[in-house]
């Protein structure tokens, strides 16, 4: 559970990021759109984007590998998916064997029943 909450979490992190990306490419954008953009200016705000960007590609990249591992089956932290689907057959066929047994037993207490 507590996996979950911080994968929200990162998730979060990344949507702030996302934000931040928008805002340094407007910034950039609108230095560029003045009669006389600075140079300097232009390059700090476009490194800014860059590197705001690269972390949301980053980020996103991690995301979209867990959720792989979680889609394909493979063991990762925090799923019980595997657990509780073996617990569910493993309960069927339970149930099988004891329906099977009680009719052995009903045969073996009453064998007339077993000639019909």
């Amino acid at each position: 559970m507590a996996h979950s909450r911080d994968r929200l979490k990162q998730l979060e992190e990344i949507e702030k990021d996302i934000v931040k990306v928008m805002q340094s490419a407007g910034e950039t954008i609108a230095e560029l759109s003045n009669e006389n953009p600075s140079e300097d200016m232009v390059n700090m705000k476009a490194t800014e984007f860059v590197k705001s960007l690269e972390g949301v590609e980053k980020g996103l990249t991690e995301q979209i590998n867990y959720l792989t591992q979680v889609a394909t089956g493979q063991p990762h932290e925090g799923s019980t998916y595997g657990v509780d689907k073996d617990f569910e057959l493993a309960t069927s066929r339970t149930a099988i064997v004891k329906g099977q047994l009680q009719e052995v037993q009903k045969i073996l207490k009453n064998p007339t029943v077993a000639k019909t």
